[in-house]
């Protein structure tokens, strides 16, 4: 019972009425026995595109909009100091062929946590996750789950997939278009033998979850996108309400619905207090759902690791300020004790003292702005011409030419409206604020 320590407390004060303890006892023991995870899924549907794997905590409250869980005296203990990780990857080493696609890749997922992995496309995202489920034997490296090796070359270990107590949430959904709600949820059940006068109390509680209550005679062709996916929730917990892991779970759902679905992931996360390992190109899901954020680069190695408001503020590197968010880059230089934008059409001085983070005897700088870190200032020597705005709600985006450079500036639509007006065609004086300084050698290393 050791695996569920973790989840007894959310589960004793979740508990639907229609469960007793002897069926909550029932219920965790068969849960630790034989477990589908998702090896029959991934089989019938990977050449469909389904690929296995894909967070941040809620608020505790019903119906209110969830925060991120603060960490509580013996949630986990400092790193390694005997943590008992969820789950950890060690030193992986997996490839396709002659092609390697994660080189000494390591991992750890505290219990409870959120964990958002992203990355440009074929980083190994994907190859690190069907490591962890048991779809790929990486070439060398070490998996555990809750403490148990499930994977090993070295000790010749491997745990089969539908062993290794782990739920997944495909992409694609990968619901059974032949099977009404109710049979989708309860399959994972009956794959273990489970007894069947045990099914219908586990589909409903995994139901409720998922808020889909009173769907159990649907076929999937009846329900829309938001609520396919929520089944495919459903039947991620009756898999395991432990360890679950999505695979880029909201790409095919329109926006108001990705938003939804973030809100009640965060939800029910809560709770459950279930460990999640979330996988999206998405930065903008990943910084509102996730507890910590995983970058990789293109050559599959992870670059930094954070909360984040981490990543934002302090980025490992040029990679991590680019690949989140908006950023500008513009050539800068010192000289005469002066700092100078090189526009491609001159240069201008945009600081006449010291810039911290500036990188001092580097021959070639960049430096990195994000939009809302420039401010029109018409007192300001440089000078720009506004080629374009858009209104997007809650922002304005303006296009800048300064020079040969295209800048993207944002304002907030309370400070547009509540100050002074700038329209296309104008020229306007430029502020800058929190700045980085970057190698120039690293762009073109990129």
């Amino acid at each position: 019972m050791s695996c569920w320590i973790g989840l007894m407390p959310s589960l004793r004060a979740k508990t639907p009425p229609v469960l007793t303890n002897k069926d909550l006892n029932d219920w965790c023991w068969h849960t630790r026995g034989k477990h589908l995870y998702a090896s029959t899924f991934y089989t019938h549907f990977a050449q469909a595109g389904a690929n296995p794997a894909k967070r941040k905590a809620g608020a505790t409250c019903a119906g209110a909009v969830p925060v991120r869980r603060q960490a509580e005296q013996g949630d986990h203990i400092e790193r390694g100091k005997n943590v008992l990780s969820k789950v950890t990857l060690e030193h992986i080493c997996a490839k396709y062929g002659d092609h390697i696609v994660l080189q000494d890749f390591s991992l750890a997922v505290e219990p409870g946590e959120i964990v958002g992995i992203v990355g440009p496309s074929g980083c190994g995202k994907t190859t690190a996750i069907r490591s962890l489920c048991g779809f790929l034997n990486p070439e060398k490296g070490r998996v555990t789950v809750n403490g148990k090796t499930v994977f090993s070359r070295e000790e010749r270990i491997n745990v089969p997939p539908e062993n290794r107590k782990i739920g997944i949430v495909f992409q694609d959904y990968a619901i059974w278009p032949h099977m009404s709600v109710y049979d989708n949820v309860a399959y994972p059940l009956k794959k273990r033998k489970v007894p069947k006068d045990q099914i219908p109390k586990r589909v409903a509680y995994a139901l409720e979850q998922a808020q889909m209550t009173g769907y159990e005679k649907y076929m999937p062709s009846q329900l829309s996108g938001g609520q396919q996916q929520r089944v495919a929730i459903a039947r991620a917990l009756t898999s395991s309400g432990d360890i679950i892991v999505m695979d880029e779970p909201i790409t095919n759902l329109d926006a108001k619905l990705r938003e939804q679905m973030l809100v009640e992931i965060r939800l029910m996360q809560s709770r459950l207090n279930t460990t999640i390992i979330y996988i999206t190109h998405d930065q903008e899901a990943a910084m509102q759902l996730c507890d910590r954020i995983v970058i990789m680069e293109k050559d599959g190695s992870i670059c930094q690791i954070g909360t984040d408001e981490e990543i934002i503020k302090n980025p490992a590197n040029r990679f991590v300020f680019s690949f989140i968010g908006v950023s500008n880059f513009i050539p800068v230089t010192r000289r005469e004790e002066k700092y100078w934008m090189d526009t491609g059409k001159g240069r201008v001085c945009y600081r006449d003292s010291h810039p911290e983070g500036y990188l001092d005897g580097v021959e070639n700088v960049v430096m990195g702005v994000r939009p809302m870190d420039i401010v029109f200032d018409d007192a300001s020597p440089v000078k720009g011409t506004i080629e374009q705005g858009v209104f997007l709600g809650s922002l304005y985006n303006y296009f800048v030419r300064l020079g040969d450079l295209e800048l993207r500036v944002q304002r907030s639509t309370l400070d547009a409206l509540s100050g002074k007006e700038y329209v296309e065609g104008q020229q306007v004086g430029l502020t800058f604020l929190n700045e980085k300084y970057y190698d120039a050698k690293e762009a073109a290393a990129e």
